[in-house]
């Protein structure tokens, strides 16, 4: 179970609940295959830090 950030304010990011779960596993996918220690240095798991990098704007959703 995610606590932090609050799942009812991580969907406001996005357009709809589908946007943002492509969005977070796009996401995650870079961070795994990411040469170096960005993931390493951190305590979170991938799809934790990414949900993390989309509440506090760090990324923005954007639809093509």
């Amino acid at each position: 179970m995610m606590i932090d950030p609050p799942i009812d304010k991580l969907i406001t990011k996005a357009e709809c609940r589908y946007a943002l779960t492509c969005a977070v596993a796009k996401r995650a996918r870079q961070l795994i295959a990411q040469e170096g220690d960005y993931l390493s240095g951190q305590e979170l798991k991938p799809i934790s830090l990414a949900c993390k990098e989309i509440y506090e704007g760090k990324l923005k959703i954007i639809r093509d």
